[in-house]
């Protein structure tokens, strides 16, 4: 299950379509808006690992939303890049200066605009060293499927693995009941959200034999975060 999630912004379903189709290829989940609008309710479902924003958008330009998020403590360091077919020097140096990570002319090939999303996310350290996560002296190793403390072998259920691992690729960041649910079980679950409590307090069950149970933080009236600072 990839746990890095592409916001697309692009009016043109076709280009849409196209887009996600490239980079679900490329192992990535993708989540589509049409505008601004659409774009930036979105994000209270899911704080996106990047943004692809079309620049020429109806309504709120792709750029002035841009511009916005830059201002938002709780968006300002999504990566962005800005996809547009103005491909003058000026405008590109518009699209950088209100914030855009990269910037890609249309038209561009698959290969292009898959290398440029990977290489702005290894800029953010969303790919690490391949089949390793570590935070807050929990070791994860993807590729084997298993989780150490202090070198020690910790045992997990398939779900609080699962649960595990988004939170070490993700610290820092609140996430509501349903947000995990979507990310964790999948938009296709019909768990209640209750659910998710239980798992979280089976997981710091474990951490805490492991003197890690504080890592999981509740913050009230919303969810859950991981992270190492109290």
């Amino acid at each position: 299950m990839s746990f890095i999630n592409i916001l697309v912004v692009e009016d043109d379903e076709a280009i849409s379509e196209m887009l996600s189709m490239v980079l679900e290829q490329a192992d990535l989940k993708v989540y589509t808006a049409m505008d601004s609008r659409q774009a930036q309710a979105a994000l209270v479902d899911c704080v996106p690992d990047l943004i692809l924003l079309d620049w020429m958008l109806p309504g709120l330009s792709g750029v002035e939303w841009a511009r916005r998020l830059r201002k938002d403590k709780n968006y300002c360091d999504i990566p962005i890049i800005m996809l547009t077919a103005r491909g003058e020097e000026e405008d590109k140096i518009r699209g950088l200066d209100v914030g855009a990570d990269d910037y890609i002319t249309k038209p561009f090939s698959p290969r292009e605009l898959v290398a440029r999303v990977k290489a702005v996310l290894r800029r953010g350290n969303k790919f690490g060293k391949p089949g390793r996560i570590e935070a807050g002296g929990i070791v994860l190793y993807s590729e084997e499927h298993r989780v150490s403390i202090n070198e020690v072998a910790v045992l997990l259920s398939p779900t609080e693995y699962r649960l595990l691992e988004f939170f070490l690729t993700h610290p820092d960041k609140v996430y509501s009941r349903s947000q995990l649910l979507d990310q964790v079980w999948g938009r296709s679950s019909f768990i209640e959200e209750r659910t998710v409590d239980v798992h979280i307090r089976r997981l710091r069950k474990i951490l805490a034999e492991h003197e890690r149970e504080e890592l999981i933080q509740t913050v009230r009236g919303f969810g859950y975060r991981f992270s190492e600072q109290t």
